[in-house]
């Protein structure tokens, strides 16, 4: 593990570009459970009922039930080491990006500049009908959708299935899995596209591959070039900490 941890770290501090993209795994360890876990949300809250854009226009007061649990769960979240480290890198000028599947709010938190999010934010709300924003708020919970001033239904600024990912977010992960030099691939499971082509897209424009999970993943039997196995809060930080030493050494 040692030399992985050194090459990788080299590889990171020998470039101005890489890029991270991350999935549910990084923030397990802030207590946010990957909804498609044994026990996760997609077990109380099938997603086809609950989670489709038809299912909101159809009852916003059911899917509602999930957006409250959601922001009741994400409400308690901190930033992990994990997350730190990302933001530790880009303020070293090595990193220049993450781009997240998540909705947590917690890469902003942990003081990441550059965040991409494929499924948008569910710190803020947004009405259906006039668009005007506002913060999620667990206050209205007793009494079903929170309704906007103009009578629309508010919605987080989330992306349900059936709706596109935003094109500026699709746009921008693309160009910079196509630029990138290093690309890290962190707590992600390789099932969920079009995020899940992100590494293959840096690997086919000559990036290396750097993935940090607890398991391994279709990534790693096909486009990894190293692959750190463990806790991302655990295994992060410590090339985060040998990437610091060799910049103290330049």
């Amino acid at each position: 593990m040692n030399e992985l941890i050194e090459k990788s770290a080299e590889l990171i501090a020998n470039s101005k570009n890489v890029v991270a993209v991350t999935g549910a795994g990084i923030s397990v360890e802030s207590g946010i459970p990957d909804f498609r876990s044994e026990g996760g949300l997609w077990s109380r809250f099938p997603p086809e009922e609950y989670a489709t854009y038809q299912a909101f226009i159809d009852n916003p007061d059911k899917v509602w039930e999930l957006f409250y649990e959601i922001g009741e769960t994400i409400s308690k979240a901190k930033p992990n080491p994990a997350h730190i480290a990302l933001a530790r890198l880009e303020e070293l000028g090595h990193l220049v990006a993450v781009v997240t599947q998540n909705i947590d709010n917690l890469h902003y938190s942990a003081g990441s500049k550059t965040v991409v999010e494929y499924h948008g934010n569910a710190q803020t709300l947004s009405c259906t009908a006039c668009w005007r924003k506002r913060p999620m708020s667990l206050s209205h919970r007793d009494h079903g959708a929170p309704r906007c001033e103009c009578g629309g239904y508010m919605k987080p600024d989330v992306v349900l299935f059936g709706e596109p990912i935003p094109s500026q977010a699709l746009f921008m992960g693309e160009t910079l899995a196509k630029s990138c030099e290093v690309i890290l691939v962190i707590g992600t499971s390789a099932q969920v596209y079009p995020a899940a082509s992100l590494p293959y897209t840096a690997k086919q424009w000559g990036a290396y591959v750097i993935e940090f999970n607890v398991h391994r993943t279709p990534f790693t039997e096909s486009v990894t070039d190293i692959f750190i196995e463990g806790p991302v809060g655990q295994t992060l930080p410590e090339v985060l900490k040998r990437v610091e030493e060799i910049d103290k050494q330049k």
